[in-house]
């Protein structure tokens, strides 16, 4: 399933509140976030409780928020894209007009996994994945380097993935 980028928006928005888990919630949750593709019957048995209950709470979370979607994690390497980069972009000027062409931009690129508006020293951090360093090149030239309103781009190059994780701490209370 595809999460939509404005559904996503809007349960990531800063005015997103936490929904209220019970440990059954949790439970479940941290079942689904290690092994997303288990029937109910399979989820509820590993959580101890009937199968219509585990699917009623399932529902629940979905439709709350708390599970946005179900998506296949690949292996980036396996998959051809060794290269991964975090970068560090400060803006020249702080105009309202930029700043939203700019995350507009971002939003449309599928390099861009991750982008997040800073406090600090870059007012946005990236990570960026490309199968090697002249695709990555070719991504600052033809695409970053064009943004309005760009002031300085640093990119800092992963060496080595020392751990990697989707899954929230979720079974803590």
């Amino acid at each position: 399933m595809y999460i939509e980028i404005e559904k996503y928006k809007r349960m990531n928005s800063d005015d997103a509140r936490p929904a209220p888990l019970d440990q059954a919630d949790r439970r479940i949750l941290a079942v689904l976030q290690k092994q997303g593709r288990l029937t109910n019957q399979q989820l509820a048995e590993q959580v101890n409780m009937s199968a219509a209950s585990c699917w009623r709470r399932v529902r629940s979370l979905e439709e709350r928020g708390v599970i946005d979607g179900f998506a296949a994690l690949l292996n980036r390497k396996r998959a051809g894209f060794g290269f991964c980069v975090f970068v560090h972009i400060t803006l020249a000027r702080h105009v309202a007009v930029d700043v939203r062409e700019f995350e507009a931009a971002l939003q449309a690129r599928e390099e861009v996994l991750e982008c997040y508006a800073m406090a600090g020293a870059a007012d946005f951090l990236l990570r960026v994945v490309a199968p090697d360093i002249e695709s990555y090149d070719r991504f600052l030239e033809d695409f970053i380097f064009t943004l309005p309103g760009l002031g300085q781009v640093n990119s800092s190059i992963a060496l080595r993935e020392i751990k990697f994780d989707v899954a929230l701490p979720i079974s803590g209370g």
